[in-house]
């Protein structure tokens, strides 16, 4: 049986790797699906504690949670796919440039 410190590792190790891809890559599909790393790392972290715990709010948590990261998964592509007909980049430093 794998101990929970292995799954709690897991977790920690794919949500470093996911804010890593957030704050340092200026690429909005990059920074979309390092969004997605992270949730999917919560995700891991939640099933882990209803397991170890015998409890089922952590597999609620993560029914929502799976439904959230469809949801920003498809606003997120539409709107990164707006936004590369408008202004024909997806990177971040570049969008920046055209508020207001």
């Amino acid at each position: 049986m794998v101990p929970f410190e292995a799954y709690l590792i897991l977790s920690l190790v794919l949500f470093l790797i996911g804010l890593f891809g957030f704050l340092m890559r200026r690429n909005l599909i990059v920074v979309l699906v390092s969004i997605e790393i992270m949730l999917n790392a919560i995700i891991i972290l939640f099933a882990a504690l209803s397991y170890f715990k015998k409890d089922i709010t952590g597999y609620v948590m993560v029914f929502f949670i799976i439904a959230m990261a469809a949801a920003e998964a498809a606003i997120g592509l539409t709107l990164a796919i707006l936004i590369y007909k408008k202004l024909k980049t997806v990177y971040t430093e570049e969008i920046n440039h055209y508020k207001g």
